[in-house]
C-alpha cells in the first residue's frame, strides 16, 4: 500500500476481480470494524452485500462501468464511489471510496 493511503481519509477498499478484498486503509478498517475490520482482507465482497448490489459489482466487474450514489448514515452524509482499477488496459478488480461529505455543499458549474 502506498504511504499516503494508509491515513487518507476516505474509507478506500480493494478487491480483485473475484471479488477478494485485496487491500483497506486505516478509515476503511475502522468503518467496517463490526464487520471485521483487517481481517476482511482476503474475503469476498459477496459475502457481505446483498444480491442486488452483488450484481452490480458483477456488472463493474465486466463493464468497466462506475457506481456512484450518497447515503445518510449516523447522521454523516457520504459520497460512495466504485471504480474499476486495471492492469495494462484490463480489469483488475473495483476500489470503492467512501468520503464523508458536509450537509450543505457547493455546486458550480465551470465553463
Amino acid at each position: 500500500m502506498h504511504a499516503w493511503i494508509k491515513e487518507f481519509p476516505a474509507a478506500i477498499t480493494v478487491c480483485d476481480v473475484e471479488g477478494i478484498i485485496t487491500e483497506m486503509n486505516d478509515k476503511a478498517v475502522s468503518t467496517f470494524a463490526k464487520y471485521g475490520g483487517a481481517e476482511l482482507i482476503g474475503k469476498s465482497l459477496y459475502d457481505y452485500h446483498p444480491e442486488h448490489c452483488n450484481v452490480l459489482i458483477r456488472k463493474m466487474l465486466a463493464t468497466g462501468e462506475t457506481h456512484s450514489y450518497t447515503i445518510e448514515k449516523d447522521g454523516q452524509k457520504k459520497l460512495i464511489h466504485q471504480q474499476p482499477w486495471f492492469i495494462d488496459g484490463n480489469i483488475a478488480g473495483v476500489v470503492e471510496m467512501s468520503i464523508v461529505l458536509p450537509v450543505e455543499m457547493p455546486h458550480y458549474v465551470r465553463s
